[in-house]
């Protein structure tokens, strides 16, 4: 029977966890995290599959600690799988399975290595993006692909939308290709760096709507980082603002001076510096979702003007 050790976490680790079992892989033990008591925890818990299926679980500070080393040797795993694990493992442990260590990552290699490439494909205004495969090496993300699998996105999906599809494609990327993992006999092809991209983590300051670009690009910002993310946030008429859902209703590169909202028909409408505007469907003012009746009462009649 093929033996596994699985650092795992989020909605990915869970599917695939789950469909390592599927196949009957001896899974001997689960890594994951903690939960952050920071972090809005809206996504499955590996922690939690991992129990309920009997299987051994801890959540180490260090997973490359001499300590975790010695337990994971005793396992003897064929094999290391990563699912959305949030830190990097060392040559050494890598080296610890036989049959390879691989990584399921969010994207279509080369394209987007590195932290939160969805997020990151949705801001660049990407139309497809997916779940890579591959051998993972000292560097993140850069060893040969196994398979993956891609997926549209759609001109208003959100980051969570967009990673749900992205779960279903990396459960259905093992799936195809895990038999053959198992046979010694899967595909793997080398990546070339050329033709790919890396990009760093994102904080919630970096959610701050810059109103001088252009409309599709605010969007995009938008729809990136919606909740449950932290979502983008700007001021209006000085008021701190949280703008949380959009749609595009000209996207033409003609400037104006300063950017403003205002109210059309029923609608509010953001007007951007750097050309077109917003309809904004969803704005939450002060820490309140706001209506356009609402927002008069508070900051009297319009336009209103957006950023510093």
């Amino acid at each position: 029977m093929t033996r596994a050790v699985v650092f795992a976490y989020h909605n990915v680790g869970v599917r695939c966890l789950k469909t390592l079992l599927a196949y009957r892989v001896q899974v001997a033990l689960v890594v994951t995290h903690a939960d952050n008591p920071n972090e809005q925890i809206w996504f499955d818990s590996v922690a939690a599959t991992a129990v309920d299926y009997g299987i051994p679980v801890i959540a180490p500070e260090n997973p490359n600690a001499p300590e975790e080393l010695r337990r994971i040797r005793e396992l003897a795993p064929d094999f290391l799988f990563s699912f959305y694990y949030r830190q990097l493992l060392t040559p050494e442990l890598l080296a610890i399975a036989p049959c390879g260590a691989l990584n399921m990552h969010g994207s279509l290699l080369p394209k987007y290595r590195g932290r939160v490439p969805i997020n990151w494909a949705i801001i660049h205004g990407e139309t497809e993006t997916g779940a890579t495969l591959h051998y993972m090496e000292a560097k993140p993300d850069a060893g040969d692909i196994v398979a993956q699998t891609a997926v549209p996105i759609l001109p208003d999906d959100t980051a969570r939308e967009v990673f749900d599809k992205v779960t279903v494609a990396a459960e259905m990327t093992l799936h195809q290709v895990l038999p053959a993992l198992i046979a010694g006999n899967a595909p793997r092809s080398a990546q070339n760096p050329r033709q790919g991209s890396y990009f760093s983590g994102r904080k919630p300051e970096d959610g701050r709507i810059d109103w001088s670009g252009s409309a599709v690009g605010v969007h995009n910002l938008v729809r990136a980082v919606a909740p449950p993310y932290p979502g983008a946030f700007t001021t209006v008429a000085g008021q701190p603002a949280r703008v949380l859902r959009t749609r595009v209703m000209v996207a033409n590169a003609i400037r104006i001076p300063e950017p403003f909202l205002e109210l059309v028909g029923a609608r509010l409408v953001a007007r951007c510096a750097g050309g077109g505007a917003l309809h904004v469907l969803a704005l939450e003012l002060a820490g309140e979702l706001v209506t356009p009746a609402t927002l008069i009462e508070r900051l009297g009649p319009g336009p209103w003007r957006l950023g510093a």
